[in-house]
């Protein structure tokens, strides 16, 4: 037999006792016999909750999502949900996406839920993951669960759990549950579904949430517009072929062109490298088909349908993905646009955003004299400022990695909604001659040109998260003075919670959670953090840059200049 450290053939040995299926104890005999790389990558460590949940590869073992480390954290949700809420019937509702096992490990959880005396909803086949938001609170549900792993590889799966508010799980709750599931062991996990406890959803839901959808993201757009607006969108192998056409529909928007080889779920997204809208390449069909049916925009969602990706045509009329930052800013404008012209700006409303994304948005709204309210990234967060601010009324909020809630009817990204939102801005910016990018770079003149650049560098398994590690270490410990000759005058260190002003040597306490994450801002206004993913092996560098812009004829020499900075700090700090 092979040599194995003590702790992880301890961890290994649970998995060979009575608790576990004769199949699962033959594939890790035949680990421990063949492959002890495979082996350690499995057993080294626990999932961990991240800020989108839980992902992982699928296979057996701690480190990996399948019936047992799910079912463990089903049981610990059980466990709390009978300790914070005594003497009463629990309901939860469950989703799931296209990904491979996405609908039976659905099941699995939904049965020791049920095992548990729980009330489950489960959707009867796929659904987007904000539509599991919105069921969660239409139900009055205690929690929800969506099984997914967003735009991760098709090896991956995930579990996302949501509270009562509607919203992800959030601190104190976060910590008490992982508290409860580190304390189980998994002789004590109830596979045996009680059926009678178990209800199947599905149109019922489908139909309240489309109209809710549409009651938030529709503004008075005139019939001859949406006549003459001419939709290409992509489902990207995804759940949103479900919702999104029907809520078009709806809407009134019927010149709509679905990208038919990306219409049906699939787990394996067999035409995308990739099923994220962030990327050119995984929305190259739907552009080559905006071509084709010389359409005015392009819509693509990632496959659970929270995230989406917005392409329209520039100045030269060619199509171009917009990044989030981009339509995040235009819908924050729109919404505040909107709030005004309907006299509902009094002072007591906020936008939200996160510490990665473009620092328009705060420029934005102290132009309409709002508060702009600016957190940790992950939705779970900006959902949580609707909870714990309650005298506010909260707007409208979004991230740089594409994803956008419109008013508080879900807690989380919200592709659908945003996506008609999208729709209506391009919509009547047509109809009055302009254009989606015409009134961005109105904005730019405005209020300043903001330029922003994602770095991503993939460090998988055990030695490329030590390195991710290493990497911030070294960033804290030697912090740069200088990045591409501006002098570095401010570091935000969201571990320490501290700010430190290089200048004053004044330093500020962070008031939000403790995070890993290092922000340097410049004597010019360039502001680059640094973040390991909570999701992915990856660690990210996100680069804003800013200028003065006159007028909209200035743009392209502006946004040229931009670009060239950018590459300068790309290089300066190493990142090609």
């Amino acid at each position: 037999m092979r040599y194995i450290e003590p702790e992880l053939l301890e961890r290994v040995n649970t998995w060979l006792t009575p608790a576990f299926d004769e199949e699962t104890q033959t594939y890790i005999k035949d680990l421990i016999a063949s492959n002890p790389t495979e082996l350690k990558e499995s057993f080294y460590k626990d999932l961990e909750f991240g800020t989108g949940g839980m992902r992982g590869v699928m296979g057996m073992g701690t480190n990996r999502i399948n019936k047992y480390t799910l079912g463990r954290n089903t049981q610990g949700i059980c466990n709390y949900l009978h300790t914070v809420f005594p003497g009463v019937k629990h309901k939860v509702a469950i989703a799931f996406d296209c990904r491979h096992n996405s609908k039976t490990l659905a099941k699995v959880v939904a049965d020791v839920f049920s095992a548990n005396g729980v009330q489950v909803f489960l959707f009867e086949d796929l659904r987007p993951t904000p539509e599991l938001s919105f069921a969660l609170k239409h139900l009055n549900c205690h929690c929800g669960i969506v099984l997914t792993a967003s735009h991760n590889p098709p090896e991956y799966n995930g579990y996302k759990v949501y509270w009562q508010d509607g919203g992800q799980l959030v601190p104190p709750q976060d910590a008490e549950i992982i508290k409860e599931i580190s304390n189980l062991d998994y002789a004590e996990i109830k596979f045996e579904a009680n059926e009678e406890n178990i209800t199947y959803i599905g149109k019922e839901v489908d139909d309240v949430f489309i109209e809710a959808s549409i009651k938030n993201g529709s503004f008075e757009t005139a019939t001859e517009a949406k006549e003459d607006f001419n939709i290409v969108f992509t489902s990207l192998h995804g759940t949103s072929i479900t919702i999104f056409p029907e809520t078009l529909k709806r809407a009134g928007y019927n010149n709509v062109h679905i990208v038919e080889d990306q219409r049906e779920p699939n787990g394996d997204f067999p035409t995308v490298k990739s099923p994220n809208p962030e990327e050119p390449e995984a929305l190259k069909m739907a552009l080559e088909l905006a071509e084709k049916n010389n359409a005015d925009i392009v819509i693509g969602t990632d496959p659970d349908a929270d995230r989406l990706g917005v392409a329209v045509r520039d100045l030269d009329g060619k199509m171009i993905l917009l990044n989030g930052n981009q339509t995040m800013v235009m819908m924050t404008d729109f919404l505040l646009k909107q709030w005004k012209k309907e006299n509902k700006l009094k002072g007591k409303e906020f936008v939200a955003t996160t510490i990665v994304s473009t620092p328009m948005v705060d420029t934005l709204a102290k132009a309409y004299n709002t508060d702009c309210k600016i957190v940790l990234t992950g939705f779970k967060w900006i959902a949580k400022l609707i909870k714990d601010f309650p005298n506010l009324d909260y707007i409208g909020g979004g991230e740089e990695s594409f994803g956008y809630m419109v008013g508080d009817f879900v807690r989380d990204k919200d592709a659908n909604t945003a996506s008609l939102l999208a729709i209506e801005i391009a919509a009547q910016a047509k109809a009055k001659g302009s254009s989606f990018y015409k009134e961005l770079i109105n904005l730019y003149v405005e209020h300043g040109l903001y330029k922003e650049h994602l770095i991503s560098l993939t460090k998988k398994g055990i030695e490329g998260a030590q390195e991710i590690k290493q990497m911030m270490i070294d960033a804290r410990n030697n912090p740069l003075e200088e990045i591409n000759g501006e002098k570095v005058v401010l570091i935000e260190d969201y571990q320490s919670s501290i700010a430190k002003n290089l200048q004053s040597h004044e330093e500020t306490t962070i008031d939000v959670p403790k995070s890993n994450v290092l922000i340097y801002y410049t004597e010019n206004g360039t502001k680059i953090a640094l973040r390991p993913s909570g999701t992915e092996p990856k660690i990210k560098f996100y680069i804003s840059v800013n200028t003065e812009l006159e007028n909209a004829s200035e743009f392209k020499t502006k946004e040229q200049e931009l670009d060239a900075k950018m590459e300068a700090i790309i290089k300066d700090l190493k990142l090609n």
